[in-house]
């Protein structure tokens, strides 16, 4: 599943089916807030969400039934990915330092954060010796000299 950007319209869209989990087409019309778009443009939204693989249709005689293929938790995940990378060079402790300098950030709620992160159970690590690590590391190494017959 490849995640790509969402134009506002879109991830206004997006946003009520979230909430929805999914839905028809009246369904998303009445929960999209106002003011409400021409349905036609509602629909259009929705075809282009499909083809970005956000939404995936289920035909139910002559109407479609909307459904979330990419949960929100992954969008904002992607989301907070490129926002780091345009604004703060991939740099999360310069986010951090700009929140707690705009105030909406105290210092407070970082003590409050690493507290109930020491209390949590590490995670342990990945394999190393994955076939596909071994694999990698196979064709990637430098080439063994052959020995020659004499």
């Amino acid at each position: 599943m490849k995640i790509s950007h969402l134009t506002p319209g879109e991830e206004l869209l997006m946003n009520v089916l979230w909430r929805l989990d999914s839905g028809y087409m009246r369904e998303i019309i009445e929960q999209y807030p106002d003011p409400k778009p021409h349905p036609n443009t509602i629909s259009t939204f929705l075809k282009i969400l499909v083809e970005k693989e956000f939404l995936t249709t289920q035909k139910e005689g002559r109407i479609f039934k909307y459904t979330v293929a990419i949960p929100f938790d992954d969008y904002r995940k992607y989301s907070l990915h490129i926002f780091l990378q345009e604004y703060f060079n991939n740099a999360a402790p310069e986010l951090v330092k700009v929140l707690i300098d705009e105030k909406l950030l105290k210092a407070d709620d970082l003590q409050h954060f690493f507290e109930m992160k020491s209390t949590e159970i590490p995670i342990q690590e990945k394999e190393e010796d994955s076939d596909l690590t071994n694999f990698i590391n196979d064709i990637t190494s430098p080439k063994k000299k052959k020995k020659k017959n004499k």
